[in-house]
């Protein structure tokens, strides 16, 4: 199963949030959605681009967008994730990997010569509609919120 590229609409999925709720992404119908797939809780780059969507956060909802990250952590470690750096937006737990894949964000990576299966960091921007609009495949992690804010332009 490939990425899903502009035009297409989002792969529904289920998961749980921080809180142990369950979040559709049919239940998002009728807002714009920054799906955001990153690696792993409290590592440096994931830790920047949570803490630049953070701070862009306010702009990103005035424009009309959610933001929604999505890793193979537990719901707790999400929780003292959020805790910690006061995120304020949902992050879904995602341990077998399903919505991953659905995105196409699961795949062989490699560091150090070792080959091992991971979250290729990707963003997705979901129109009301459930369309996906863009897909940023080369994240900026510490300026994520600006190169989200970049692309959409200042009339949306």
């Amino acid at each position: 199963m490939g990425t899903p590229v502009a035009g297409e609409y989002a792969p529904d999925f289920t998961a749980k949030d921080q809180h142990g709720d369950t979040v559709r992404l049919a239940d998002l119908a009728g807002q714009r959605v920054v799906l955001y797939f990153y690696p792993k809780d409290n590592t440096s780059g994931c830790t920047l681009e949570a803490l630049s969507l953070r701070d862009g956060r306010g702009e990103l909802e005035r424009r009309g967008y959610r933001i929604v990250g999505v890793s193979p952590d537990g719901e707790r470690s999400h929780r003292n994730f959020c805790d910690k750096h006061a995120l304020g937006f949902t992050l879904l737990s995602d341990p077998d990997h399903s919505v991953c894949e659905a995105y196409g964000v699961w795949a062989e990576k490699s560091m150090y010569g070792r080959k091992y299966m991971g979250v290729v960091r990707t963003t997705f921007l979901i129109d009301a509609a459930g369309r996906i609009e863009r897909v940023i495949a080369k994240v900026d992690t510490k300026n994520h919120a600006r190169q989200i804010l970049d692309l959409i332009g200042a009339g949306e």
